[in-house]
């Protein structure tokens, strides 16, 4: 399977909430009022935006409330931000998660309740949030134990992927880890085997996938980053015979969810 995904560009349906300011993007929040409320309130927040080169008064200590609670801060220009919450956001909005993220326990322990080897999905720097609601949905299909996202350069669990997963973030727990190459040798040593999907590994059917085992996608455009799959027991690949020689990398995760369901159930 080829490292390189095609990248989906379907921009996310407009839908307007009663926020301080009008919300494009159905999951933002703006204003820094209603930031300040949200991080109060303690619901899950995906990350900030924060307008590149402010750093006035109260907006500081709202950065600084985020970072202290593990939240990450991204800056972006004032424009894209004006585009994505309209005029009103006085240089910072906040995307909210549609779910609380889970425990790295939570994973183990659903495994643990249906007496089953875990199957996990571990998703490097995956930013399309239409990949990781598909893969969350096929995941939740195929009798995965749970989905591994990392807090950095990754989608979250914002509004799209709840839609676009059908609702099976609501059965499937999502675990958000600060370290995906730590938390893989954790999962190492709790007895989960790492299956990297790129190319030049072994044949996807010829893998033994029946034991504890976590299946390691990357991102859209560069794959499984280097140390990730340095962090890997096995490489796994998808056979390509036509002229394209890339899958969506929720396609190709779910054909190895797929395998690992026949594998377990036959």
């Amino acid at each position: 399977m080829a490292s390189q995904f095609k990248h989906k560009n379907n921009r996310p349906p407009h839908r307007p909430e009663a926020t301080e300011q009008t919300d494009r993007q159905s999951d933002l929040v703006g204003g820094r009022n209603a930031v300040s409320e949200l991080l109060k309130s303690g619901r899950a927040i995906d990350h900030l935006l924060v307008a590149r080169g402010e750093h006035s008064g109260s907006l500081t200590v709202l950065v600084a409330k985020a970072k202290d609670a593990g939240i990450p801060v991204k800056e972006v220009d004032a424009r894209k931000l004006t585009a994505l919450c309209g005029p009103h956001h006085q240089g910072i909005a906040a995307a909210a998660a549609c779910k609380e993220y889970a425990a790295l326990d939570d994973l183990f322990r659903l495994a643990e309740e249906r007496g089953e080897p875990p199957l996990f999905v571990v998703c490097d720097e995956l930013e399309d949030p239409h990949n990781l609601g598909a893969i969350i949905r096929t995941a939740e299909a195929a009798g995965a134990h749970g989905v591994i996202v990392p807090k950095r350069r990754s989608t979250g669990l914002t509004n799209i992927v709840y839609k676009t997963s059908a609702g099976a973030v609501e059965y499937l727990p999502v675990c958000r880890v600060g370290n995906l190459v730590d938390t893989l040798r954790e999962l190492k040593e709790r007895g989960v085997w790492i299956y990297g999907l790129d190319m030049d590994g072994q044949n996807w059917s010829e893998t033994d996938l029946t034991g504890a085992a976590a299946l390691v996608v990357g991102s859209e455009g560069r794959g499984i980053g280097r140390l990730v799959r340095e962090s890997c027991d096995f490489v796994v690949s998808l056979p390509m015979h036509g002229r394209i020689n890339s899958l969506n990398a929720s396609v190709a995760t779910g054909i190895l969810l797929y395998e690992a369901a026949r594998q377990r159930h036959r």
